[in-house]
């Protein structure tokens, strides 16, 4: 399975297919389990991982912090920062926060988690003194409509924004109308987290149809059909061994012009504009 990459505005290279952390960090009992999941992930070429400060109350960055332990170099690590934290002070506290649960002098790419209060021009100060202090390395955002996107482009330093890292899936489709366009547009890759609806598609009859033609599992189906997306990559996550493979798998799925018909009919494509959904 050869992965495939996407182009930052940089002209460094996004895996496609990464490791999401969301649910992790949370119970002790799972931590290893976890660890080995995404050192297993890292074994199979997957190193992007994708963490926040607030999953787990820094539980997560702490588990990814120890799976990449020895092997940092093979990893390029993703986390955000909380709204109520993305002042020009907080956030570079926030990163120093998470720089040490990670265990790391870096973080390849750093996002403003959701928009709050702080007016985005402050966030951006922040960020570029990150980066140029080499904290991290590409900063952007996520849960960000096109209106504030373009808003954002619009500040200094705002066209520098790497990725809107966003909910979409088969059945949350609405960023197709405007969002995925504007960032098509202008060279910004979406990050497409919960690509699997956290389960909720896989006992949908269209889409097994679809599996069984490709000898799959639904979810790795619906994971094929995000990744199918122009400009988009995907963060699923995978809490054992075997799921980082299912997961790896999709990357084999080249879904026909019927699968996607099929998924079309079932899922209809949005009319218009709709609210960007958050989970």
């Amino acid at each position: 399975m050869a992965m495939r990459y996407l182009k930052l505005g940089s002209g460094e290279r996004l895996p496609v297919l990464g490791q999401g952390t969301w649910g992790m960090g949370e119970r002790r009992g799972e931590r290893d389990n976890e660890v080995t999941a995404l050192r297993h992930g890292l074994d199979l070429g997957l190193g992007l991982i994708d963490t926040a400060e607030m999953y787990g109350d820094g539980g997560a960055e702490e588990v990814v912090g120890a799976a990449v332990a020895g092997r940092r170099d093979e990893a390029f690590l993703v986390s955000k920062v909380l709204p109520h934290n993305a002042s020009r002070r907080g956030t570079i506290e926030a990163c120093e926060r998470s720089l040490a649960r990670l265990d790391t002098d870096r973080i390849e790419l750093y996002l403003l988690h959701w928009r709050g209060n702080v007016p985005l021009a402050e966030t951006l100060e922040a960020f570029t003194r990150l980066r140029a202090d080499g904290k991290i390395r590409h900063f952007g955002v996520s849960n960000l409509g096109p209106d504030d996107m373009a808003e954002l482009w619009s500040q200094p330093s705002g066209d520098d924004v790497a990725t809107d890292q966003v909910l979409y899936n088969l059945t949350r489709r609405g960023p197709e109308f405007d969002l995925l366009p504007w960032c098509r547009e202008h060279a910004v890759p979406v990050m497409a987290y919960s690509p699997i609806e956290q389960g909720r598609l896989l006992d949908d009859a269209v889409l097994g149809k679809v599996a069984e033609r490709h000898e799959a599992t639904p979810a790795q189906v619906a994971l094929a059909w995000v990744l199918h997306q122009p400009g988009v990559c995907a963060i699923p996550k995978a809490a054992n061994r075997e799921h980082v493979e299912q997961n790896l798998a999709a990357l084999d799925i080249t879904l026909t012009a019927e699968d996607l018909a099929d998924l079309d009919a079932r899922f209809p494509p949005p009319t218009g504009p709709k609210p960007l959904e958050i989970l």
